[in-house]
């Protein structure tokens, strides 16, 4: 007797354990969508300003020391995506550093 309740306790322990997995499991399959879904706007919302320097020819205000920052920081990220594979990190941030070069090079001739 003792030991069958052992065994239905050891059970139930089990089953809120696997429970739990799958729980945060489908957590980590949502945040991994927003990862690319936030990766993407936060890569829209840059282009109006690639737009001004590139179309408009005004890079007037655009701190080439702060983007230039930013394609350092993007960098270090890229390595941490490698070296973790973590391809979210990976491709979202090679995206920025384009982004980030055409913003500097932009700066750098029409500033």
């Amino acid at each position: 007797m003792v030991q069958d309740m052992h065994v239905k306790h050891h059970q139930h322990i089990k089953k809120r354990i696997h429970k739990k997995i799958s729980q945060s499991e489908k957590v980590k399959k949502i945040i991994d969508k927003l990862v690319y879904i936030a990766g993407f706007f936060g890569l829209a919302m840059t282009i109006p300003q690639i737009v001004i320097i590139w179309i408009g020819q005004n890079a007037s205000g655009v701190s080439i020391i702060t983007w230039a920052s930013y394609f350092i920081i993007g960098a270090v990220f890229i390595a941490y995506g490698i070296v973790h594979k973590e391809k979210p990190l990976i491709i979202i941030y090679i995206m920025w550093e384009i982004l980030y070069v055409l913003i500097i090079v932009g700066a750098l001739i029409f500033g």
